[in-house]
């Protein structure tokens, strides 16, 4: 069956319809990865949009529900050059297009995706309408493709209660290995393993309770902590401040999620209740967004996003430079940031935008990449480490003042 991606600049892209049969309007952008498609379907950062991959063979070893990065697939569509029909891996549970089914997801295949590629980098991330009915006028489309915003969509994402993730009791010689993550109300649960423990990099947090708050959190940033040791608490979005600190944790995540930054005055406003205590705090993406806008600083949003696991980082405390994956379309402004509050600590190497903030005087650090990197290069996972040092001598310096 044919199918139409028809952008708001006019542009028309036939190609061939997969996943569900439905019409669907969203803002179209790209990830660069060249593998781990699931987990991009999974990020719930990408909720209110329509992804174009452009390595040009999708599907090619199928869909693993081991690597699942939350209960559900988030995007409204799914956009690729080619979809493998016939999937070739001793862990495929179904094909793609099986999944894209399941899920409720419309899709196409068939289209020139570095041509779409090319279009959204010159004139920026756009929306764009995904139908099985061929256009007789797009001028009467256009309308509706600028009309469509993403909205608030981060209370869609969260989780709706407050769960745990406990510390992972299984130890290697190199440190405990990845412990499953359990999602609310039993909607998904992970059976996912450490490939290589040699890779993991631990620092002992046995004993450490971490609060996390999910504002779209990927699975493996409550995994990267309970392999580490940590005990994790998982709050939903609009958790207010009182109810987290109450808690008594020793650190606080601030977690991915999707959507314009500035949408979410209400938690910002709990945000800066927990900037203002003495707890440490680590921020990934939306969360290092928030906080910045929760101390007085601006985000604006970026020409086309930066999408993919092969996003150079430059580490501005020890010079150097790490391959990140990133899922972002805003970014923290820093011509104007108070650098007695917070001051640049990671640059994207590319384009030279902020990567991450260190907070003056506090126990807090945020980056704009994501440190679990699923799917991508695993150079960053030493923040979970920093941020695990952080409480270890922050609760050093409370019984020594005791």
């Amino acid at each position: 069956m044919k199918a139409f991606l028809i952008l708001e600049d006019g542009s028309v892209f036939e190609g061939t319809h997969i996943g569900v049969e439905k019409e669907v309007i969203s803002e179209i952008v790209f990830n660069t990865s060249m593998a781990g498609y699931l987990e991009v379907l999974t990020d719930p950062s990408y909720a209110g949009q329509a992804v174009c991959m452009t390595y040009p063979l999708i599907g090619n070893y199928g869909i693993c529900r081991d690597d699942m990065e939350s209960r559900k697939a988030w995007p409204d569509a799914f956009i690729v050059k080619e979809l493998s029909a016939i999937p070739s891996n001793f862990r495929c549970d179904m094909t793609i297009q099986e999944f894209l089914n399941e899920q409720d997801i419309p899709g196409i295949a068939g289209i020139d995706t570095r041509a779409l590629t090319k279009i959204l980098r010159e004139k920026g991330t756009m929306n764009g309408m995904i139908t099985t009915k061929e256009p007789s006028c797009v001028e009467e489309i256009i309308p509706k493709l600028k009309a469509y915003t993403t909205g608030k969509v981060v209370q869609k994402v969260t989780c709706k209660q407050v769960y745990q993730v406990p510390a992972s009791k299984q130890l290697s010689d190199n440190g405990p290995i990845a412990g499953s993550a359990v999602f609310h109300e039993n909607e998904f649960k992970s059976g996912i393993k450490e490939k290589k423990p040699s890779l993991v990099r631990e620092l002992n947090g046995s004993g450490l309770k971490v609060a996390l708050l999910d504002f779209g959190a990927k699975k493996n940033i409550a995994d990267s902590l309970a392999k580490r040791g940590c005990d994790v608490t998982v709050y939903p979005a609009f958790t207010k401040a009182e109810e987290i600190i109450a808690g008594a944790p020793d650190g606080i995540m601030l977690s991915n999620g999707p959507g314009d930054p500035k949408e979410c005055e209400e938690i910002i406003c709990e945000i800066k209740k927990l900037y203002d205590t003495d707890i440490p705090i680590f921020a990934i993406c939306l969360g290092h967004q928030l906080m910045a806008l929760a101390t007085g600083a601006d985000t604006h949003r970026l020409k086309y996003g930066h999408r993919g696991g092969n996003h150079p980082v430059k580490d501005l405390a020890n010079g150097k430079v790490y391959i990140s994956s990133q899922n972002h379309g805003y970014v923290v402004d820093t011509e104007n940031l108070d650098e007695k509050i917070a001051v640049p600590a990671f640059i994207n190497v590319n384009d030279g935008t902020n990567e991450g903030l260190r907070y003056i005087g506090k126990n807090i650090f945020t980056v704009q990449f994501h440190p679990e990197a699923c799917p991508g290069p695993q150079d960053s996972g030493y923040l979970f480490d920093r941020f695990i040092e952080m409480m270890k001598n922050k609760n050093m310096e409370e019984k020594k003042n005791a």
